[in-house]
């Protein structure tokens, strides 16, 4: 397996947070998104290689392994054990001949002190359980991270997306009322497994741009309209925009500034809950006029001195 440094595929440095590593994983992520470079093989590519980094880089445990190990950090509980079972078995070798258990520096070793890929280690240690084909070790495929960025209004509606991941086309439903930052696994979508090892998964993160006219809290969706102050006074009529058209509202007559009106089953639909939806608010902001002639401000007057 071809070594890459994944810090450098996200331009961070080894001292990079977590933080650092997220903020500089959806900069590129948009920068080599396939939707945005649908025939640049060499984006589809680098779009890859910063999934894969990010997906280890990303995972504290993950980085650990590979800072530890590299290339091969996938198989770092593997070496463990085998360190392990090793040592144990210099710890008796030891008490054979009358030594301490790890002599005068201690247990120390390397990758290369186990026959490489372990493969006649685990035989011995586990049995052919720890065989594939060929007698060499089984290891499963690494998983996958990729972030799916979608409007509001995409999220409303059940929809097909193709997904470029590791130079194949996945098809997948989106269901409707996804929520931003919703994680869903691909099954079996991930790295392939060495030596007929089981496909890691795939982790897709839903990321929903915010809209300009909508602002979503869990399944409801909040909304301002802006109504003129004789309206407001008086009452009237006013539309409304919904995900789904435009309706027809009834204004009150004296209605305040920041008055709040529910249009019940109007908000987003909610997750996997066919035909179920949260609920709009309207809330309604007074427009006060401007740029009135002399004669306007003293209809005003007039109606001041009235009060």
């Amino acid at each position: 397996m071809e070594y890459i440094d994944y810090y450098k595929v996200l331009n961070v440095d080894k001292s990079a947070t977590t933080a650092d590593i997220k903020k500089a994983y959806r900069k590129l992520a948009r920068k080599y998104h396939p939707d945005l470079n649908p025939n640049d093989q060499d984006a589809h590519k680098r779009f890859q290689q910063i999934n894969e980094a990010n997906e280890v880089l990303g995972d504290p445990e993950k980085r650990k392994k590979y800072d530890q190990y590299g290339k091969d950090w996938q198989h770092a509980d593997a070496f463990e054990q085998a360190r392990a079972a090793q040592g144990q078995a210099a710890q008796g070798q030891s008490y054979q001949s009358g030594g301490s258990p790890f002599g005068s520096g201690g247990f120390s070793g390397s990758s290369s002190d186990f026959g490489g890929d372990f493969s006649d280690f685990f035989a011995s240690m586990f049995g052919e359980a720890g065989r594939a084909r060929g007698g060499q070790s089984v290891f499963r495929g690494q998983d996958f991270k990729a972030e799916l960025h979608l409007s509001l209004r995409n999220a409303a509606e059940t929809h097909k997306q193709t997904l470029s991941v590791n130079g194949k086309n996945i098809r997948i439903t989106v269901p409707a009322g996804v929520a931003d930052g919703q994680e869903i696994k691909l099954k079996g979508h991930g790295g392939p497994g060495v030596n007929n090892g089981p496909n890691g998964d795939l982790y897709i993160t839903f990321v929903i741009a915010q809209d300009p006219h909508f602002k979503r809290v869990g399944d409801d969706l909040y909304a301002q309209k802006e109504i003129d102050l004789f309206t407001a006074i008086l009452g009237g009529e006013v539309q409304v925009n919904t995900l789904d058209g435009k309706v027809k509202l009834k204004v009150k007559a004296e209605t305040q500034n920041g008055t709040k009106v529910k249009l019940k089953g109007k908000g987003f639909p909610v997750y996997k809950k066919d035909g179920v939806f949260g609920d709009l608010i309207i809330t309604y902001q007074v427009k006060i006029p401007t740029n009135l002639t002399e004669e306007q401000k003293e209809e005003f007057r007039k109606i001041a001195n009235i009060r």
